[in-house]
This record gives C-alpha cells, sequence and structure tokens, in this order.
C-alpha cells in the first residue's frame, strides 16, 4: 500500500510499490494533480485514477480499492469509496495530524512523538514492508509549514 501523513501544512509520502512480496517500483509518484487539486493516493496504483474521477463526478464502476488525502482549495480531506455511500469525504482539520495508508499506525504514534510528517514517514518504512523509496513532501498550508 503506502504511507501518507500530514502535519503541520506538510503532506510527506513515500513513492514505493509492491504487488504481493515484491517490491515493483521504488520511485512512483503518488500525488496526482488534476483541476488544480491534489489527491495524495494510497492503495492499488491501478485505482487512483479512477478515485480522482469518481472524484470530479464519475459514476464510481467496480470495486474502488484507493484512498487518498485531498488538497482541494482550502480544505483537506480523506476520500475514498464505498459500495453504500459512493463516494465519501472527511474533512481534516489543519490543526490535527493525520495518516493514511499501511504504515498509518507508525506515522501516527511517530507525529503523536513529536515527528514531522517526513520522518513519520521515515519512521513507518522501517516497521511496513509496503512504505519505501523516496519520501516526498508537499507543502499545502504555507501558514502553518516550518
Amino acid at each position: 500500500m503506502t504511507t501518507i501523513a500530514y502535519k503541520d501544512g506538510v503532506i510527506a509520502y513515500d513513492s514505493q510499490v509492491t504487488r504481493g512480496d515484491i517490491i515493483t517500483d521504488d520511485a512512483y509518484e503518488k500525488c496526482i494533480e488534476q483541476k488544480g487539486v491534489k489527491f495524495f493516493c494510497a492503495g492499488p496504483v491501478s485505482d487512483h485514477q479512477r478515485l480522482v474521477d469518481v472524484y470530479f463526478g464519475a459514476k464510481p464502476e467496480g470495486n474502488i480499492d484507493a484512498s487518498a488525502l485531498v488538497a482541494d482549495g482550502e480544505s483537506l480531506l480523506h476520500v475514498a469509496v464505498d459500495d453504500t455511500t459512493g463516494l465519501w469525504k472527511t474533512p481534516i482539520l489543519p490543526a490535527r495530524i493525520y495518516a493514511i495508508g499501511s504504515g498509518s499506525p507508525f506515522a501516527f504514534a511517530a507525529m503523536d512523538m513529536g515527528a514531522s510528517a517526513y520522518k513519520a514517514i521515515e519512521m513507518a518504512a522501517k516497521r511496513d514492508t509496503n512504505t519505501g523509496g523516496t519520501i516526498r513532501t508537499v507543502i499545502i498550508d504555507p501558514a502553518k509549514a516550518g
């Protein structure tokens, strides 16, 4: 899967893609920008663009197992699709920490202990076999970023 973390106006995310227990890519870009909206995607790579399309109004077809942190204007959201509600959006308060993906428990714990979003991804990669590769960061709120 992946790990994506948010803290203090910064989103950090890894670049590793796995298939089963095989690393297939260590430098994959998991941020998709479309119509000025940034999607930081976790889950099957084949579902990333499908999730983005549903966000912009496409009808969800089949199972979409991806989720994303979405920076849309002033809003930061956690989005995904399920069989009951279709697209759902959960607002993330800018003053709070947040993480998604297979390494999210490790990222949450690291940030609870004072780590930055970047450091939280580093820590998640030490314990989660589906997190690794290059760690990238994007400042989404310059006023909060240190």
